[in-house]
């Protein structure tokens, strides 16, 4: 089932928990201070070298005019802010956000041909205030892909697929170690069960309404604290 769009593998050791776990250990092994962010798997759907964006860009693209599910991104657009800073509070200055999350229909760009490549998809560079902003989507929960081992697996253990909606971030600095982790939306149904036991209370955040700005209806700030390497 594996290729250069999909990682069955990975997406088993995702559905019995045994990325979560090594991720749990590791994390706390390498931690220097408890203000560091928690991490969180990769996932299977990560891509290198997505497009790097001016801060305050969309990572929506216009999929072609027949998808339906695009007009909901006028309903659910997000803006996105915060800081990456050090353990001591100090900002960061050029770290490297690189953030992506599937389209309303559930499904990342590559598994889509009706989406722009990369689409939902980008990286940014912070300020001299260690500063990151973009627009996105408020995301929704997705089935894992059922069709291969995993979701016979999770057939057999009477498991439903579900994640809840989240988006992925790594963060990436000189002098600290990288990030990976997500950030889940505490409204949705599936947060106190997802499919591959990667929620954190500290990674569950809050979506607040946003006026006066036509391109977003949802607003999210959140500061990533990272640790030395």
């Amino acid at each position: 089932m594996s290729d250069d769009r999909r990682n069955e593998t990975q997406l088993l050791c995702d559905v019995v928990g045994l990325e979560s776990l090594v991720d749990e250990i590791t994390s706390k092994m390498l931690a220097t201070s408890k203000s560091e962010t928690p991490s969180a798997v990769l996932g299977p759907f990560y891509r290198h070298d997505a497009p790097l964006l001016p801060n305050g860009s969309s990572i929506v693209q216009n999929p072609r005019p027949s998808v339906s599910w695009y007009d909901k991104t006028v309903e659910d657009s997000a803006h996105v802010t915060g800081r990456v800073q050090s353990s001591t509070g100090a900002p960061i200055q050029g770290a490297i956000v690189d953030v992506w999350h599937s389209a309303p229909n559930g499904l990342y760009e590559q598994q889509d041909e009706s989406q722009p490549d990369m689409n939902f998809r980008g990286r940014f560079a912070t300020d001299k205030d260690g500063r990151y902003a973009f627009y996105a989507l408020r995301p929704v929960a997705y089935p894992v892909p059922d069709d291969g081992p995993a979701g016979r697996l999770l057939a057999m253990l009477d498991r439903h697929p579900y994640r809840p909606g989240h988006i992925h971030f790594i963060v990436s600095a000189p002098g600290f170690r990288p990030l990976t982790t997500q950030l889940y939306d505490s409204q949705d149904e599936y947060i106190t069960d997802d499919a591959v036991f990667a929620v954190k209370d500290e990674l569950v955040v809050k979506f607040a309404p946003r006026k006066g700005d036509p391109k977003a209806r949802w607003s999210l700030e959140y500061d990533f604290v990272l640790g030395p390497s």
